[in-house]
């Protein structure tokens, strides 16, 4: 990674043209050997639990694989889920390159954890395009800081990966929406590692086309 960040993709010339003229090839590296390291120590081991033990869903809520939740409060205490976030939303506004980078490095270290920071990021994404100011301020900070994190309820029994054939309605009503539908695989929809989650739900206006 260091090679192709330092060779294929000019990361210091990206840096130079992007603005970011104290962010350089040896600060990526220095990034990436301490992901590794979080990786190595604390990840890895933890994938071999996820296979054997899998979630545990209750009555009313869902119970995350053991030693998940210690694992993400180091990861977001060390601020891991701001990296890419832009400094008015209190994140690290490093490259997005470097993200993908070290997004890389948690997936290859265990997915069923890393889908979990990657959800957050997406939703964080979304919001920070879309979102008025005043839900920025109220959403982006606690995800950032790892406080909540974030879903994108997308597919549809029927639907599939065909985002145009999806069902949900989103029908305005006054600074809200009403949502009508139903969805399904949602990705770290329900753990107890954070007192709040975000869920983004795709749902289409009453005066879209129909595809």
């Amino acid at each position: 990674m260091d090679f192709v960040l330092r060779k294929v993709v000019d990361f210091d010339g990206l840096c130079t043209v992007a603005g970011h003229d104290e962010i350089n090839a040896d600060l990526a590296e220095t990034i990436l050997a301490e992901a590794g390291r979080l990786s190595s120590e604390v990840l890895v081991p933890l994938n071999r639990v996820g296979d054997r033990e899998g979630a545990k869903m209750g009555a009313q809520s869902v119970k995350e694989n053991s030693g998940f939740k210690d694992a993400y409060r180091q990861f977001a205490n060390a601020g891991w889920l701001s990296l890419t976030v832009a400094e008015d939303f209190w994140g690290q506004n490093l490259p997005n390159c470097l993200g993908t980078a070290v997004n890389e490095i948690w997936h290859s270290a265990n997915m069923a954890f890393a889908l979990c920071p990657m959800l957050s990021q997406g939703a964080m994404k979304a919001i920070g395009h879309h979102a008025s100011d005043a839900l920025k301020a109220l959403y982006l900070r606690k995800m950032a800081a790892g406080e909540w994190t974030g879903t994108m309820n997308i597919t549809e029994a029927d639907a599939g990966s065909d985002l145009a054939a999806i069902k949900a309605k989103a029908k305005p009503s006054g600074e809200h929406y009403l949502i009508t539908g139903q969805k399904m695989f949602i990705t770290w929809g329900d753990h107890g590692m954070t007192d709040n989650i975000v869920h983004l739900v795709l749902a289409r206006l009453p005066d879209v086309p129909p595809v």
